[in-house]
This record gives structure tokens, C-alpha cells and sequence, in this order.
């Protein structure tokens, strides 16, 4: 059977996903999304879990997302199932610029919390876009869980995720302020700073949370 012009330009694609250039893996990735075809989808989710350049793998995602998401999202759950931390990383990434409604049971705590912080930051990021509203003040219960955590950029992520939630955040912020850990209560109390003032800065909010803490009261001190 003779090869038509647009097998070509599909095996030149996929083979371009694997070159040992990144230039020529983003013309690639740009080339499958400006023309997608349910062909590339394996190929994609493949090359998301070990794409070294943080440019291309931006790409691959908006590839992805330009595929219908009955077909995109099986692959892509199933990478969240993987040993291999960037697997399950660019999968929620791409999960969450998707925004199917349908991968929300997917999100599941093990992956909140996952230990990779990447990931776990990942996972913050697909939930509340994911998320049922009914389920906001369940997900801000899990959220809350890892306040405290890690150094400013995965505070400010996980603040962020939290904000981008509302005010059902609250009754979990409260609780991380009455009986967290030293590091847990500030990150609440920054957290509840940004939702009421989001220009305030997190490096503002986390500062005076500090000093909220060690005054001990909820920072309505000398105001």
C-alpha cells in the first residue's frame, strides 16, 4: 500500500517528538496540535512523562488539549498511576488545561498529598479546576491538611489553590490556626490574609503572619 502525503507528514511528526533536539521536538509537538489526529495521543502522553524541556512539554500539553478528550483522557489518568514523578505531574498539568469535569474523581488525596512536591502542586492545581462545587468545602479539607509544607513557591501554590476556592476555605483555615503545627498556622493565617486582600503579596502574608504568631491573637492588632 503506497504512503499518502499525510501518513508522511504523521510519521515525521511522531519521529520529530523524539529528536535529539528540543527545537525540533517544539516544531514537532506544534505541528501535531495545529493538526491533531487521534494518532499522536499515545505518542503525547508518552513524551509528557519524559520530556526533559519544560518549553516543549508546555507544548505537548496544548498538543493534548487540542485532541477530543474522550480520547486524551484515559492516557492521561493513567499516568497519574505511574512510578515516575513527572508522569504523574504533566498528566494533572495537562489535566487541568483540559478542564473535563469528568477526570475529578481521578484527584484523589494520595495525590494531594503526593511527596513529590511537584506533583502535589500539580494536584492542587487540577482540583480546584476540577472540583464540583459541592465538593469545594471537601477538597479545602484536604488542602488544608498541607499547610505548612515545603518552602515559599509550594506555600504560595497551595495558598493560591486555596484562594481560588473562597470563602469555604475558612472553616478549614480556622482549624489550621487553632491546632496546626507552628509552620501550618502561619501558612493559614497568610493564606486568609490573601483571600481577604489579594494584592496584599504572599512575602506580606507570610510576614505578618509571623508576627501574628508570635503575638498569639488574629492579627487585628494595631489596626
Amino acid at each position: 500500500m503506497t504512503m499518502t502525503t499525510h501518513d508522511k507528514d504523521t510519521t515525521r511528526a511522531l519521529q520529530g517528538l523524539e529528536d535529539g533536539s528540543s527545537s525540533v521536538r517544539l516544531r514537532a509537538a506544534l505541528a501535531v496540535g495545529t493538526a491533531p489526529d487521534p494518532r499522536f495521543v499515545d505518542k503525547l502522553v508518552e513524551r509528557c512523562a519524559i520530556e526533559p524541556d519544560f518549553s516543549v512539554r508546555e507544548m505537548l500539553t496544548w498538543a493534548l488539549t487540542r485532541h477530543d478528550p474522550s480520547r486524551t483522557l484515559p492516557g492521561l489518568l493513567g499516568e497519574l498511576r505511574s512510578e515516575r514523578a513527572q508522569a504523574r505531574s504533566q498528566a494533572l498539568h495537562t489535566l487541568s488545561k483540559i478542564g473535563d469535569r469528568s477526570a475529578w474523581p481521578a484527584i484523589t488525596r494520595e495525590l494531594l498529598s503526593d511527596a513529590d512536591d511537584e506533583v502535589a502542586r500539580s494536584a492542587w492545581r487540577a482540583a480546584v479546576v476540577l472540583v464540583p462545587e459541592e465538593q469545594a468545602a471537601e477538597l479545602a479539607e484536604g488542602l488544608g491538611t498541607q499547610l505548612g509544607r515545603g518552602g515559599r513557591e509550594t506555600q504560595l501554590s497551595l495558598s493560591r489553590a486555596l484562594t481560588a476556592l473562597g470563602e469555604v476555605i475558612l472553616p478549614t483555615l480556622g482549624a489550621a490556626r487553632a491546632q496546626g503545627t507552628p509552620a501550618a498556622r502561619r501558612h493559614a493565617i497568610a493564606t486568609e490574609r490573601l483571600l481577604r486582600d489579594p494584592d496584599a503579596g504572599f512575602e506580606f502574608s507570610i510576614e505578618e503572619a509571623k508576627r501574628v504568631a508570635v503575638l498569639g491573637t488574629t492579627g487585628q492588632e494595631g489596626q
